[in-house]
């Protein structure tokens, strides 16, 4: 359990508090919500986005990432008037395709850093559902090489020159 305002996963060149750490867990559960299979929060995504914004980011990211995620936050409170963790499902997928539909890099109708901070999430989202333990194991069907063995695989001869 988290200490109220303080997150739960150690973070060394990113400053995140619970309430962060809330948001880009509820974002990251509207782009991979729990169905029958688990959802993003089920499998910790968002601890994982914040440890690759940590790790892997440049300063320049990581402090574009942090303007956005408050950009997002005012974007949200001005266009419902109420915080993201407050909306309906249904809103919460329109105010991210609304960010995802200005694709354009030179477009003005929404910030930089705004675009920025979403495009993290969204990507190291899918990133970490695609590398975590439970897509590895039940929806990928992988065998270690060199596979089974089949020793009646058809085969054609070779003929001769």
């Amino acid at each position: 359990m988290q200490e109220k305002g303080k997150a739960t996963v150690a973070l060394k060149n990113v400053d995140i508090n619970a309430e962060q750490e809330t948001l880009v867990g509820d974002i990251a559960e509207t782009i991979i919500p729990k169905t029958n299979t688990p959802g993003a929060k089920d499998l910790d995504l968002h601890l994982f986005v914040l440890k690759m914004l940590d790790d892997c980011y440049k300063k320049e990211e990581q402090q574009s990432f942090m303007t956005g995620m408050a950009q997002f936050t005012d974007a949200v409170k001005k266009k419902y008037n109420k915080t993201f963790a407050d909306l309906p499902v249904k809103q919460r997928e329109e105010m991210l395709l609304g960010i995802e539909a200005d694709k354009d890099p030179k477009s003005t109708a929404l910030p930089k850093e705004l675009k920025t901070f979403y495009g993290i999430i969204k990507g190291q989202t899918v990133n970490g559902y695609t590398n975590s333990k439970y897509f590895m194991t039940k929806q990928v069907v992988y065998e270690l090489v060199p596979g089974r063995y089949n020793a009646r695989f058809p085969y054609k001869q070779k003929q001769s020159a």
